[in-house]
């Protein structure tokens, strides 16, 4: 310590009237991105999805926007569902009312086509079934995939595109905090020598 900090750190417990100097931040550092605007920002997209299209999920629009967030993270239906406690069936069903199919989501053991053109012919489930020889449920999830991919094209892929711009945004400000974190270190210990001696 020099005599210049020996001085003012005296000067400091003498007006202070207390020992110690220095306390633990315990409150952390502010910044530049608000995650929770970005999750405000999501479910305004969603509450407008559900007025547009209706919606057959029973997640709350917050849920909903972390199936957003955590899809665009790269999780799979498992993980997304482990973190909102609920079903894969659940987070299926929410990421095809939010428009977010995956390319393997469209690998039905029947052509896709042609499960459209019967739901467009106003077949039941129990007749398309029979036809396209699989189960009840199989033809529900494709229907799910095919209506999810036709709404998502009839609106030109919109909501989806608010998605990324709101995520993207969030990102590049995560990556500018990061940035100017990392100059305020380098300009703080600019001309600081180190001597170490071992």
């Amino acid at each position: 310590m020099t005599d210049n900090t020996e001085e003012l750190r005296d000067i400091f417990t003498e007006v202070a009237d207390d020992d110690t100097v220095t306390e633990t931040q315990r409150e952390p550092r502010g910044s530049l991105v608000d995650d929770r605007a970005s999750e405000d920002r999501l479910v305004e997209i969603i509450e407008r999805m559900r007025a547009d299209h209706g919606f057959d999920t029973d997640l709350a629009d917050p849920d909903l926007a972390t199936v957003v967030e955590r899809f665009y993270d790269g999780a799979g239906d498992t993980a997304i569902a482990e973190a909102l406690d609920v079903s894969r069936r659940a987070v299926f069903r929410a990421r095809m009312d939010l428009h977010l199919v995956r390319d393997r989501d469209t690998d039905a053991p029947f052509d896709l086509e042609a499960l459209r053109d019967h739901l467009e012919a106003d077949r039941t489930t129990g007749e398309i079934a029979d036809d396209l020889e699989v189960s009840e449920s199989t033809v529900r999830r494709y229907r799910r995939v095919v209506r999810a991919r036709t709404e998502a094209r009839r609106v030109s892929h919109r909501y989806r595109s608010e998605f990324e711009d709101v995520l993207l945004e969030a990102e590049m400000g995560e990556q500018f905090t990061e940035d100017m974190a990392e100059d305020g270190l380098e300009e703080a210990t600019e001309g600081t020598e180190t001597n170490v001696s071992f």
